[in-house]
């Protein structure tokens, strides 16, 4: 699989920052709880290990694709999210008593017992998240109903209902129980269509087909929408647009389709952004400028695109269109690491508008990497669109 150079690089930044960020961990809750010499040994020797395994699991996820070692890099990934949790909690309960204790120069014992209490607190909060944000990730996707009004939208067909799916990403963890959930769910709100913005699976066809096969029972009356994620491109792209097709799920890579009888509006979708580029990869068969071609610009718009990326918004209002449906995101997943997702992607989670354009972005379905979500839930998402 080829990456750019831009990839690796990335890598080798986020274990630099994770090798500190546990360099910080052992610090905090070793050394400065002046354990015992044996507790100390093993503590130190635990956060080595610890942060040796994020290289170890970076590399396990990029070569090889058997579910075993799948399983192994989530279970890091586990680890690194309750690690930044637990460090994000010792940063707020340790930096204000630290500056404290050195404007009033508290004695040795007094340092230890701030020390230890916020050691044993952090720790505390940071199992309490774990147990809540693994229950989140794997309970069913809330129903989120959101309203948009488009002012082209024809009013015979006020009140259609779009259920968006995205980032469900079926494979190690999430398998056909979960997807047959979301199926079920689906059905219930019976809607008029059913849009799937990317990021659907983890694997390959011949790995993951088993699950993937309910959504060809996916119930709508104008049909079921796909378009490609980033993840699709590590998984096999050519292969899932195949077996997506042959469940009667409609493939839209860079074109357009009519929606409706009498009355209609155009559906576009986008190939992914990035496919299979990494972070500061582009994707050269996304085109949004075929997908939008020769159409009627009187006509209601809506487009799929799987990444609610600032330039690509701005090319979307440049194109007129009425509503963009992304995901990507996951809203964040977790607290705190949804203000490094902010800073990348203004557009999070929810509705914005952006000009003309309205721009709604899931939260998503399922879950990348640990099995948590902490203050961001899964979701699907009912959009009632309205004149």
């Amino acid at each position: 699989m080829n990456r750019p150079l831009s990839f690796f690089l990335f890598i080798i930044a986020a274990v630099a920052v994770i090798a500190l960020m546990h360099r910080a961990l052992w610090g905090w809750l070793v050394r400065d709880t002046k354990l015992p010499a044996r507790a100390h040994r093993i503590g130190t020797l635990t956060f080595i290990g610890l942060a040796l395994l994020a290289p170890v699991g970076w590399g396990v996820l990029l070569l090889v694709r058997t579910r075993p070692a799948q399983l192994f890099t989530v279970g890091i990934f586990t680890w690194l999210a309750l690690a930044l949790v637990l460090f994000s909690v010792l940063v707020v309960l340790r930096v204000p008593p630290s500056v404290v204790a050195r404007v009033k120069q508290f004695d040795p014992a007094r340092r230890l017992f701030l020390s230890r209490a916020a050691a044993g607190t952090a720790t505390l909060v940071t199992a309490g998240a774990g147990v809540s944000g693994v229950k989140s990730a794997t309970d069913a996707p809330i129903i989120n109903e959101v309203p948009v009004r488009l002012a082209r939208l024809p009013k015979a067909l006020s009140g259609f209902t779009i259920a968006q799916i995205s980032d469900l990403h079926v494979g190690p963890t999430i398998r056909e129980r979960e997807v047959l959930r979301v199926v079920d769910a689906i059905n219930a709100l019976k809607p008029d269509l059913v849009a799937i913005t990317g990021d659907l699976v983890d694997g390959s066809v011949e790995q993951l087909g088993f699950a993937t096969q309910h959504l060809g029972n996916l119930k709508a009356r104008f049909g079921t929408y796909f378009v490609t994620g980033n993840h699709e491109y590590y998984s096999g792209v050519d292969d899932w647009k195949t077996e997506l097709t042959r469940l009667g799920i409609t493939v839209l890579g860079n074109s357009r389709v009519s929606i409706g009888d009498a009355a209609s509006f155009d559906l576009a979708g986008v190939d992914d952004y990035a496919g299979a580029g990494g972070p500061a990869g582009t994707n050269a068969s996304s085109d949004l400028g075929t997908a939008v071609e020769g159409r009627d610009p009187e006509r209601a718009l809506v487009l799929l695109a799987h990444q609610p990326r600032r330039d690509f918004v701005a090319s979307a209002v440049k194109a007129q269109v009425d509503l963009q449906l992304s995901g990507h995101t996951h809203g964040g997943q977790l607290m705190p690491f949804n203000l490094v997702v902010g800073a990348m992607f203004p557009y999070l989670a929810g509705l914005y508008a952006v000009d003309a354009t309205q721009v709604f972005v899931s939260r998503g379905t399922g879950y990348w990497g640990p099995p948590l979500r902490i203050g961001y839930p899964p979701e699907i998402s009912k959009l009632v669109l309205t004149t």
